[in-house]
């Protein structure tokens, strides 16, 4: 399959197939996924929708999670990720990146990407991780604007309005913004930075009949609950954000330090993917087979002896 083949592509767009998957009774699970090719190996473990993480598109570029990169920066990953998966994508829009007109042209450009969800936070800028301190909230009314911008503009993108207020306005504030947004037309609310089960379950009880997303971050304030676990809580969505990205970062530090140390990376071939394997994952001979020209190509079987 491949993304050159019109016949190969997803007949529905991004946004109707993402709907489509939340209205199911099961929980949608929604891994991080930061390039292509995390994207490929998340489908190829069965997952059907993916997440882009604004905290793991800004470290792979050596950024902070501060709201400094631009729409047309994550459009970049956008495209990309759901042009290799084929999979809906639900995006970090941050606060929107600016206001009312802003949060509208995110949510054009993000569409015309591929992307099929998008999240937007009540944060004020420079925003900060959302299991992080002293965050600055916008008031709600401004909020619930974006809200309603963004619903305006999409064609069949969903609508997530995210809210940071539980941990500085309590339970009840962070209520209350939630069903503001929803009013203003959320299509699902993203409460986060919830710091343990009770609070989980009283957040939906209280938002009866609301689709909610549950962040399972690592490092944060949340403590680790399953699927299953978020799902009896009444979420009916979970992301992992960062969890493929602290993986692949922490391979790439034991990799550069085996390689200063041995002079080579002739000592961590059992813990790299084969030419074979890689190739598999990103289709490599489907490639070649649209193309008659190119001699198809026969890998290399393990390393040559010296």
């Amino acid at each position: 399959m491949t993304y050159l083949v019109a016949a190969d592509l997803p007949d529905q767009p991004a946004g109707v197939r993402f709907r489509a998957l939340l209205a199911r009774p099961q929980i949608l699970q929604l891994p991080g996924a930061y390039n292509g090719l995390a994207a490929q190996q998340a489908r190829a473990a069965g997952f059907e929708g993916l997440y882009l993480s604004g905290a793991a598109m800004t470290a792979s570029m050596g950024l902070p999670d501060l709201g400094v990169i631009t729409v047309d920066e994550v459009s970049f990953f956008i495209r990309q990720i759901a042009r290799a998966s084929n999979l809906p994508v639900l995006v970090d829009g941050d606060t929107g990146y600016g206001e009312i007109l802003n949060v509208m042209h995110m949510v054009r450009t993000f569409e015309d990407a591929g992307a099929a969800a998008v999240h937007i936070e009540d944060q004020l800028l420079p925003k900060k991780c959302g299991h992080l301190n002293d965050k600055k909230l916008a008031d709600p009314r401004d909020m619930a604007a974006k809200v309603t911008a963004a619903a305006k503009a999409r064609r069949h993108l969903a609508i997530i309005a995210r809210t940071d207020a539980a941990g500085s306005e309590g339970m009840d504030g962070a209520v209350a913004r939630a069903k503001l947004y929803i009013e203003a037309g959320a299509d699902a609310i993203f409460p986060e930075a919830l710091t343990d089960a009770g609070m989980f379950t009283e957040f939906a009880r209280r938002m009866p009949g609301v689709k909610l997303l549950a962040n399972m971050t690592e490092f944060g304030k949340t403590p680790f609950f399953t699927a299953a676990e978020f799902e009896a809580m009444g979420y009916a969505m979970v992301i992992w954000p960062v969890s493929a990205l602290r993986v692949a970062a922490k391979a790439h530090e034991h990799l550069y330090a085996a390689i200063k140390r041995d002079g080579g990376a002739q000592n961590e071939l059992e813990r790299m993917q084969t030419r074979t394997e890689l190739y598999a994952t990103i289709d490599y001979q489907s490639y070649e087979t649209l193309d008659s020209s190119i001699v198809r190509t026969i890998t290399p079987d393990g390393m040559p002896r010296r």
